[in-house]
């Protein structure tokens, strides 16, 4: 018999020995596992997490949005043919590219056809001018008619008296009256005649006004049309697009030539609805009709745009104002398009290196609003999910959730959570654990530069 057969009882202790060291060492790791010690806790003593940090600041803040737009001329002039003719004379500048002034002749349509319509309906004028003379003057000579008639009738009256007389005397036949009576009612004819002619000259004359009214219509629109055969230019331009040359028969209804304006410029920014609502101040907008953001759209919105042409190293600015908001929204980018104008894009001051601000530049047109005093602002860098990490007075670290109010490039305005006069980390901490102990090290060009983006002064 084997000395295990005959000692169970030391067999299993043996086996307790060896297993109740393991059981201890692996309960020994799980709990180390599931409660790591926390870093910069020793046995030695605590150590502190070096940091950058800065002390917030209550400083004024301008609200401040980015759109992008491609420029287009304020005015766009199509110049239409009203007739049609020959083109006989061709400015010698009329190219595309070319910018001239207001009042430039810049083509001609042959007018001869159009001078003998004129010429024509001139002398229909004449004509019935001299109609409405002879009317007159027979007016006259009837009106003259009609006055002798008159006295011969009267005379004729006394006669056909007197030879009734006779009659009734003896003296006279009743034949001799007879004949006076003829005579008589001859007289009253030739007075009817004449008042029947006097009746009908008003209705001639209206007739006649009519035609001469009529003929200086057409005097009016035969000069239009001769006045119509020269295209001036109507304000400054460049010269977008040239459809025709010299010695090319223009049809009336074609396009001649398209013309921009140089005096503004617009672009129609493109910014998403939350930025937008950001830059106004929903005081200053309570209760604004229809009619008076019309008219005075620009002081209302209090926005101040800086336009920016950036090509390459090249960055070039330019001076805006609020021209109008687009009448819909983007549903797709929900966007909405505020248009900016330029005035006098196309000047350049002595020692400007900028260029002319032209059609279908794409640019960057930066929106600010009414600057907003004393907010308390932090890097937007700063943030965690929403939340600050919080120096304390002992340097410990406190993780706190903050309320912003709005989000500028690299501000964050904050509402609630965080108050001025506070120290917050600016750098990464990782891991983050709340009351660690920190080594904090004030950052103070970090902070100048986040005062100075809050205020419109650096880089957005």
């Amino acid at each position: 018999m084997s000395e295990t057969q005959s000692n169970p009882g030391k067999s299993i202790w043996k086996r307790l020995l060896i297993i109740v060291p393991i059981l201890i060492g692996v309960a020994f790791v799980a709990y180390n596992v599931r409660n790591p010690a926390e870093p910069g806790r020793s046995g030695a003593g605590e150590v502190a997490r070096k940091v950058r940090i800065i002390t917030v600041p209550r400083t004024d803040v301008v609200p401040r949005a980015l759109g992008f737009g491609t420029v287009t001329p304020g005015t766009v002039w199509e110049a239409v043919a009203e007739v049609q003719g020959k083109v006989i004379e061709f400015h010698s500048q009329l190219k595309s590219g070319a910018i001239l002034p207001k009042g430039t002749i810049l083509l001609r349509i042959d007018p001869a056809d159009y001078r003998l319509a004129l010429r024509s309906v001139e002398a229909d004028v004449a004509v019935i001018g001299a109609q409405l003379a002879e009317l007159a003057g027979r007016g006259a000579n009837t009106r003259a008619s009609l006055a002798i008639e008159n006295r011969l009738l009267a005379i004729a009256r006394r006669e056909l008296d007197r030879k009734r007389q006779l009659v009734r005397s003896r003296v006279a036949s009743a034949a001799a009256v007879d004949t006076e009576e003829r005579n008589l009612l001859v007289r009253q004819q030739s007075i009817q005649t004449l008042a029947n002619v006097l009746n009908l000259l008003p209705v001639e004359k209206q007739k006649l006004d009519a035609q001469l009214a009529s003929a200086r219509i057409r005097i009016a629109n035969a000069r239009r049309d001769l006045e119509r055969t020269i295209i001036t230019l109507p304000f400054d331009a460049r010269i977008a697009k040239v459809n025709v040359e010299k010695a090319q028969f223009a049809k009336s209804g074609q396009t001649l030539l398209i013309a921009d304006s140089i005096n503004i410029s617009e672009i129609s920014a493109q910014l998403p609805i939350d930025k937008m609502f950001q830059l106004l101040d929903p005081a200053r907008i309570a209760g604004v009709t229809a009619k008076q953001a019309m008219g005075e759209i620009e002081n209302i919105l209090g926005l101040t745009p800086i336009i920016r042409l950036k090509a390459g190293a090249l960055v070039s600015t330019w001076q805006g104002r609020v021209a109008r908001i687009a009448d819909r929204i983007d549903p797709r980018t929900r966007t909405i398009g505020v248009i900016v104008a330029v005035d006098n894009p196309y000047a350049i001051a002595a020692g400007d290196a900028r260029p002319p601000l032209a059609k279908n530049m794409y640019v960057e047109v930066e929106l600010r609003g009414r600057v907003r005093a004393g907010e308390t602002v932090i890097p937007r860098s700063a943030l965690r999910d929403g939340k600050a990490f919080v120096v304390t007075a002992d340097n410990r670290l406190q993780i706190r959730s903050v309320k912003l109010r709005l989000s500028l490039g690299g501000v964050a305005v904050i509402e609630s959570g965080i108050k001025a006069g506070e120290r917050i980390v600016i750098s990464d901490l990782i891991p983050a654990i709340d009351g660690m102990l920190l080594d904090p090290a004030a950052d103070a060009g970090a902070r100048a530069r986040l005062i100075a983006e809050a205020a419109g002064k650096a880089g957005f």
